[in-house]
């Protein structure tokens, strides 16, 4: 049986739901409006490019979840799910998924968004097992700080390694789909790597390589 790992935005969902939080929580107030999105378009921008400075993203993302409660919290998760993220769900995302599930395959989602965002996500489309980057909670507040190691770049294959030193298995082989050249460091470390309606930098590295490039668009 495989570990079978599954970047999440641009990959299982047609879209970033990084940035989409961003313009969430500006349709609804929470921070302001015209500010927010032109950062929140820029570290996009960033991040395409393959230069995103991924402490100072995060601070700028969770900073405006600051001193809100995880009941808070939950109510926007849920107003996020529904309106905003459940439009972006490819049907032939889940059926991979299914795929690995018959197979008996372990599924796990690795990605550089905080897991505020997308753990929901995760349950929605019936993964268990999630890395993604952390949001500090101090009593049930949040503080707007990122804590532990990114889970972005090379920071997956470290934070995926931690993961697996907690496990009580081991697995025959691995697998990892995504869409981003972010994500060659673990691309190039598992066994199986699959581009999925890859961007143009994994596009033309993927083809030398001959990997597997599928579209689940």
């Amino acid at each position: 049986m495989a570990l079978a790992i599954f970047d999440l935005d641009n990959t299982l969902i047609a879209g970033d739901s990084d940035h989409r939080w961003g313009e969430f929580i500006c349709a609804i107030g929470l921070v302001e409006a015209a500010q927010h999105t032109a950062q929140n378009d820029a570290f996009l921008q960033d991040y395409q490019d393959g230069r995103l400075d991924i402490y100072a993203y995060l601070t700028f993302a969770l900073g405006a979840l600051a001193g809100l409660t995880t009941h808070e919290v939950a109510k926007l998760q849920q107003q996020f799910m529904d309106d905003w993220v459940e439009p972006l769900i490819l049907s032939a995302a889940e059926d991979l998924l299914e795929k690995h599930r018959q197979l008996g395959d372990t599924l796990l989602i690795i990605t550089a968004t905080n897991t505020i965002v997308t753990r929901p996500i995760a349950d929605r489309l019936g993964v268990k097992h999630l890395i993604g980057c952390e949001a500090e909670c101090l009593e049930g507040v949040f503080t707007g700080q990122p804590v532990g190691v990114p889970s972005f770049q090379e920071g997956k294959i470290t934070r995926l390694q931690e993961w697996l030193k907690a496990q009580d298995r081991h697995w025959d082989t691995t697998h990892f789909y995504s869409d981003s050249h972010n994500d060659l460091p673990l691309l190039q470390w598992v066994d199986h790597p699959t581009a999925v309606d890859p961007d143009v930098r994994l596009q033309a590295f993927a083809t030398d390589q001959n990997w597997p490039i599928i579209s689940l668009r």
